[in-house]
C-alpha cells in the first residue's frame, strides 16, 4: 500500500508516502464509523488498519472540504498540499476496498469525499 501511494502521489521518500498515509488515515478513522469501518480495517495492510481502527469517530463528521482543511491544520501543511495528500492516500484505499464497499462508505460520508477518493460527486436532480 505505501509504495502504491508513494508512486500515486509523486512523493520523493518512502517517509514522506508514509506521513501522508498516517495523517489521512486517521482522519478518515475519525469519519468512518459502523461496518464499513470494519470491512475496509480488514481490507488494509495491518498496520494501516490499526491507523484507522485507532482512532475514535467525531461526534460532528465532516464534509470533504473541512475535512482537507482539518487536515491540513493539524498537519501544519496547506490546503492544496493536504488535498494531492488525501487523494493519493483515498486512492489507493478504494483500489483496496473495492467499489461495493467504497459505494457504501461514501452513503455514510457526508458530501464532499467521493472527489477525494478519485469517483465522481453524483447528487440527485431536484
Amino acid at each position: 500500500m505505501l509504495e502504491k501511494v508513494r508512486y500515486e502521489g509523486a512523493y520523493p521518500t518512502r517517509e514522506r508516502a508514509e506521513a501522508a498515509v498516517r495523517l489521512v488515515l486517521e482522519g478518515l478513522g475519525r469519519q468512518l464509523t459502523g461496518d464499513e469501518r470494519v470491512e475496509l480495517a480488514a481490507r488494509l495492510p495491518s498496520e494501516a488498519a490499526g491507523i484507522l481502527a485507532g482512532q475514535v469517530p467525531d461526534v460532528q463528521p465532516l464534509t470533504g472540504w473541512a475535512f482537507v482543511k482539518d487536515l491540513a491544520a493539524r498537519s501544519g501543511a496547506t490546503p492544496a498540499t493536504t488535498r494531492w495528500d488525501t487523494g493519493s492516500v483515498l486512492a489507493t484505499v478504494a483500489a483496496l476496498a473495492g467499489p461495493d464497499l467504497l459505494t457504501r462508505i461514501l452513503s455514510r460520508l457526508p458530501s464532499g469525499y467521493a472527489l477525494l477518493f478519485g469517483r465522481a460527486e453524483l447528487t440527485q436532480a431536484a
